[in-house]
């Protein structure tokens, strides 16, 4: 068996059968750190599905000029991808297939991210996983952290402030500015959190919906084809949404 640091330099040469086998040859440091981990309601296999994307992202980034073991880098690398999984995990309630797609589409994206040394596309990851691209844009955006416009940030002086008050304040610090200043980026960022908050509030059904509509630009008689339904089903459940969110955003 060659050293790892001879594989480690073929791996990252692009050298794919090299990084197959230190990602192979690590699989038991992954169990022993996803052990820590069991008991909060995750299945077993999704921990070490995660954990072997911080596997890969170690093999990827480890520093062979380090004075350090890889299984010394590793470890870190590991526990945090497992730890943001965690973290991360449970803003928007979604159900156990879509929970397992979106693992699978994640660990796929990080295996070819190394193989291709750049992000992959949509139909790379579909062959690779053999998950229809639509389902695989559904199951990324189920992994979208919703950070909430009004979650608590905090000043320098230890002042406790909003989000919505921080994102909307002028470069002088928080509070409210007039619509005819305000900066077009930050009133931007500031939709598009309202959005991810909305979202949020629909069902599994009704997300996939807005999304196929208004994120792929699908018809409502291709939406229907794809989730199963009648395009007349898709107008009203889709008028019903937007009723749902119009409401939503005025209270």
């Amino acid at each position: 068996m060659e050293d790892v640091s001879v594989l480690i330099a073929k791996s990252q040469a692009g050298d794919k059968a090299a990084r197959e086998v230190l990602i192979e040859k690590n699989l038991g440091l992954v169990r022993t750190i996803v052990r820590r981990f069991l008991g909060r309601g995750v299945e077993p296999e999704d921990l070490f599905q995660i954990g072997t994307i911080g596997l890969m992202k170690a093999v990827d980034k480890f520093d062979l000029s380090y004075d350090v073991k890889f299984s010394t880098y590793a470890v870190p690398m590991i526990t945090g991808e497992i730890k943001r999984f965690l973290r991360d995990d449970g803003p928007v309630k979604v159900s156990r297939t879509l929970k397992e797609r979106a693992v699978k589409v994640k660990v796929a994206r990080a295996k070819l991210q190394g193989e291709l040394g750049r992000e992959p596309g949509i139909n790379e990851i579909a062959r690779e996983t053999g998950i229809e691209p639509e389902d695989i844009i559904i199951a990324m955006e189920s992994e979208t952290r919703v950070e909430s416009i009004y979650a608590s940030v905090y000043q320098d002086d230890g002042s406790e402030v909003y989000l919505v008050d921080k994102v909307a304040a002028g470069p002088g610090g928080c509070g409210s500015v007039s619509a005819g200043s305000q900066d077009p980026e930050k009133e931007s960022l500031l939709n598009h959190l309202l959005l991810q908050q909305l979202l949020s509030t629909l069902q599994e059904q009704e997300r996939q919906l807005i999304v196929l509509r208004y994120y792929r630009n699908h018809t409502q008689t291709e939406v229907a084809s794809i989730m199963g339904i009648s395009q007349v089903q898709v107008s009203r459940l889709e008028k019903k949404i937007l009723l749902h969110m119009r409401q939503m955003a005025v209270e």
